[in-house]
């Protein structure tokens, strides 16, 4: 037995071994979805960091509470794991993290797994009223990038490794050229809707240099690019009582009684950089 353990080295060695079986480090997440074979592979170095991270939180507590030897054995204690983080008020996000960690590390199905409560658009406390980092950013200071993030909605790693050359025409159109810092990797064209001179004028004017050489950790950029989704949608938008119903998206828990246009929030995820309108809904659209 002592073997044994030797040979698959101390619990935070197998955490890691586990994990990194598991990395798929410039494969398609995008194309592995159409196949249904995203379940035992980790796409991103941020995504590995962060599961292991939380997993030897796991496998510390499993080790001194029911003293197991090796990662295994652990494995029964997952969904107690779960209640217990849930019960010591860690905010919805971070146990559906964990949840997510677990998952990948044990290759746990959504059946066996602890259901938390469900993270309601009511707990988010993220970009709701003033946070203490807010006081620490001045929106008059910064107001360029501001004006720009309510404008297109980019992320944060996308205005990061924005320049202005991304700044593209097609068919006498404006677009954003996003593939730098995009999410999974997927490129998209971002068709300026607002303030289309400002970001013409300040994209042009930066040629092949980046267009802000830094983003402030204050900057609520979640905040803006809502605001995009919020004005966006309103844009697109068609009177809802005038679409049959196939074309309307009823709202559901917190958000029960909202009805929105389907064919807009559509375009507002792709937008986004996301592709399910669910997701609009619940975070970004904002009456």
């Amino acid at each position: 037995m002592a073997r044994n353990r030797e040979k698959k080295g101390s619990l935070l060695h197998q955490v890691k071994t586990a994990l990194d079986e598991k990395l798929a480090i410039g494969e398609s997440k995008f194309e592995d979805k159409k196949i249904g074979a995203t379940a035992d592979k980790i796409y991103s170095w941020n995504t590995y960091r962060t599961y292991l991270k939380h997993n030897i939180y796991f496998i510390q507590w499993a080790k001194e509470t029911y003293q197991i030897k090796s990662l295994d054995e652990g494995k029964k204690y997952v969904n107690e794991w779960l209640k217990m983080r849930e019960k010591q008020g860690l905010s919805a996000y971070t146990v559906k993290l964990e949840t997510s960690a677990l998952m990948k590390l044990y290759a746990i199905s959504s059946d066996e797994i602890y259901k938390s409560n469900a993270r309601y658009r009511a707990n988010i406390q993220r970009s709701r009223g003033e946070k203490v980092r807010d006081k620490h950013f001045s929106e008059e200071n910064h107001k360029d990038l501001v004006k720009f993030c309510r404008a297109t909605g980019l992320r944060r790693a996308e205005l990061q490794q924005l320049r202005g050359t991304d700044l593209i025409e097609i068919d006498g159109e404006l677009f954003i050229s996003v593939s730098r810092g995009s999410k999974g990797g997927r490129h998209r064209n971002v068709h300026l809707v607002f303030e289309k001179e400002f970001i013409q004028g300040l994209m042009r004017s930066k040629g092949s240099n980046k267009v802000f050489e830094k983003i402030p950790n204050g900057a609520d950029i979640h905040s803006y690019r809502a605001e995009y989704a919020t004005r966006l949608y309103k844009a697109l938008a068609r009177d809802i009582n005038t679409l049959p119903k196939s074309e309307k998206y009823h709202c559901r828990k917190d958000l029960k009684g909202a009805c929105y246009d389907k064919k807009a929030m559509l375009e507002v995820s792709r937008a986004l950089g996301h592709n399910r309108i669910s997701v609009i809904a619940g975070h970004y659209i904002r009456k």
